[in-house]
Parts: C-alpha cells; structure tokens; sequence
C-alpha cells in the first residue's frame, strides 16, 4: 500500500535534508543531494524535492501504520518549515 503527497514548497530540499538529518539519530536513513528515503519498523518513506514542491511517498502494509506516518511526517515537516507551516498535505492513496 502506498499514500502519496505533493507539498508545495520553495524550501524542499533544506528540509528533506533537515528532516533526514533529524531521523538519522534513531532510524535508517539515507540522503542523497535532494532525496532521502527513511525506514521505519512498519514502512518507508521517500521525499524527493523538486523546485516547487517536496513528493513525500510512504509505503508499508499496514493502512493504519500509514496513515500514523502521514501524521508524523507531515507534524515533522511543518516543524522544520515553522516560517511557512502548516504545509498543504494532499495525501492520496493507492496499491502498491
């Protein structure tokens, strides 16, 4: 299962890299120029930054972990964005 958003944003890849940063303390983590990619016990999640936007992907098997994560990244992320927070989160969901 996999929920998705685009998250409107100047200041991406500062805070992919901030947030990698953050999770790297506790989690696997892995960063690369604007990508990071973080596992958690139960999924992953993936943020690429582009110039507009941050693509936040998150991917496991339990819906209810996900949707647990989608809450966590996004309450992460806007701590990280505290000058332009809340972010617009527009999580859509699929198979995957």
């Amino acid at each position: 299962m996999i929920v998705e958003a685009h998250v409107p944003t100047k200041s991406g890849a500062k805070y992919v890299q901030q947030l990698c940063k953050h999770w790297s303390h506790k989690l696997p983590v892995s960063l690369e120029g604007e990508s990071g990619e973080v596992t958690f016990e139960t999924a992953v999640a993936s943020m690429v930054a582009g110039p507009d936007s941050i693509h936040v992907t998150i991917q496991g098997e339990d819906r209810a972990a996900l949707e647990r994560l989608t809450g966590v990244v996004a309450e992460h992320l806007d701590r990280f964005a505290f000058r332009e927070a809340p972010l617009a989160f527009e999580w859509k969901w699929r198979e995957g």
